[in-house]
């Protein structure tokens, strides 16, 4: 949800939110161990204290650790630019209160990471104009390269060039791509992208996409742009951020007509969120049946609240231990051969 500089094409609803009549158990409640209300208002807690709820929670599902997969690292001039557009409140984020919890030097979020026992995670970054994204992937390759437990991440951009430095990059070693459908302001059924998808679906190589219309509709955000992406694709392992908010229900059924289909749980289920764009109760049954296919994610550090918070809405489910262990840490794991 980490949205762009200058936002081009975005076409932001008068609201962008949704009715809330049908919310998962405990939306609304105080924060479990995080000084944080229902629009991410963040009080101080100490980095340690945290870090140890945080590993406290994965230990208790008898977990390694925690792979998250929707993490984002990028250049810090790029990164201070995204962070002054939630400051200034742009349109893509729907006007809200968006205050930066994690506002820190790129050394100590690595560090933090760590500490909450994170064992991998990724750096999405994303072009939201042509020229942009073989620069990004070589800064990418160069993090990744010094940051051992980040994947490798890349991005890419409908551009002339693009199936060329997106071949470059896996053939590099990229784990796993970023594509930014809102901010970029591009149709992903683009026939610019057609031989890239081919070639990432062919690689087996994920790619993380912002393509739902939260928190503020886009030109080509919905299911329906990469649904058609899907036709044309049906092997592309495609990871759905946010679960497709708010169109979650429609998301749920892309991932269960394609079995590569997967969707990140980022920011979804939080009080944040869920005051906004509520996850229907109705579909948690559906939700649990993809137990296999959903992914942690988690927006660090550009989020409205502690991380610990992500980790007790997931909880707070009731979906039990086997769906909570998958989604933290097993799915990814084998999805990355970790």
């Amino acid at each position: 949800m980490n949205d762009d500089l200058t936002a081009p094409g975005a076409t932001a609803a008068p609201t962008g939110r949704v009715p809330a009549p049908d919310r998962p158990h405990g939306a609304g409640a105080p924060l479990p161990g995080a000084a944080a209300d229902a629009r991410g208002t963040v009080g101080g807690t100490p980095p340690g204290e945290e870090a140890d709820a945080v590993r406290g929670f994965w230990r208790r599902l008898g977990l390694p650790g925690l792979v998250d997969v929707h993490t984002h690292f990028m250049p810090e001039r790029v990164l201070r630019k995204v962070w002054g557009y939630f400051d200034a409140l742009g349109p893509l984020t729907d006007g809200l209160n968006w205050p930066i919890t994690y506002r820190t030097e790129e050394a100590e979020r690595t560090a933090l990471l760590r500490a909450f026992g994170v064992r991998a995670f990724t750096a999405m970054l994303y072009p939201h104009k042509p020229g942009m994204a073989r620069w990004l992937n070589g800064w990418a390759a160069d993090f990744a390269r010094r940051t051992p437990d980040c994947l490798h991440t890349a991005t890419l951009y409908p551009e002339p060039g693009v199936e060329a430095y997106v071949r470059r990059a896996v053939e590099e070693g990229a784990r796993v791509f970023k594509a930014h459908v809102q901010v970029g302001a591009y149709d992903p059924a683009d026939e610019l992208l057609d031989p890239v998808w081919g070639l990432l679906a062919e690689a087996g190589t994920p790619v993380v996409v912002h393509c739902g219309s939260g928190p503020a509709p886009g030109r080509h955000t919905g299911p329906g742009p990469i649904a058609r992406v899907l036709a044309r694709h049906p092997r592309l392992r495609l990871v759905v951020a946010h679960l497709g908010m708010p169109e979650y229900e429609q998301f749920l059924g892309l991932a269960e007509r394609y079995e590569e289909v997967r969707l990140d749980t980022t920011m979804v289920f939080t009080d944040f969120t869920e005051e906004l764009m509520p996850f229907p109760r109705r579909s948690l049954p559906r939700l649990a049946d993809l137990g296999d296919r959903v992914l942690l994610g988690s927006d660090f550090p550009n989020i409205p609240y502690p991380y610990l918070h992500q980790l007790h809405a997931l909880e707070r489910l009731d979906l039990g231990g086997d769906w909570l262990r998958s989604v933290c840490h097993d799915n990814a794991a084998e999805l990355f051969g970790l």
